[in-house]
C-alpha cells in the first residue's frame, strides 16, 4: 500500500512533528513499506486458529482497592495545593 505525501503531513500535523521535505519523503517510504508488510498478514490462512486475547495464561492482573493508611508526614512539602494532609490535584474531567 502506497501512503501520499499529503497523509504524511497530516498525520505529523496531528502529532505536531515539524518534519522537512526529506523528513516526510523517508516516512512516506517507511510507511509505505510497513503497510506492506502488514498486507502480507491478509495472505496466511488462519482458519481453525482460535481467537488470543492474550497468551500468558494471566487470569486477572488487577490488584485489589485497598485503603492503606499511609504516613502524612512522607507526602511531598512542595505539593502545589493540599487539604486536610491530603495533595489535591485537579479533577480528571475538569475543563
Amino acid at each position: 500500500m502506497e501512503i501520499d505525501r499529503q497523509a504524511v503531513e497530516k498525520v505529523a500535523r496531528l502529532a505536531r512533528l515539524a518534519l522537512s521535505d526529506d523528513d516526510v519523503a523517508a516516512n512516506q517510504r517507511q510507511l509505505s513499506k510497513i503497510l506492506e508488510y502488514i498486507d502480507q498478514l491478509n495472505e496466511v490462512d488462519t482458519k481453525g486458529v482460535p481467537p488470543t486475547a492474550q497468551v500468558t495464561g494471566t487470569v486477572n492482573a488487577l490488584a485489589d482497592d485497598e485503603v492503606r493508611n499511609e504516613r502524612r508526614d512522607e507526602l511531598p512539602i512542595d505539593a502545589p495545593a493540599t487539604d486536610g494532609g491530603s495533595i489535591k490535584v485537579k479533577g480528571v474531567f475538569d475543563g
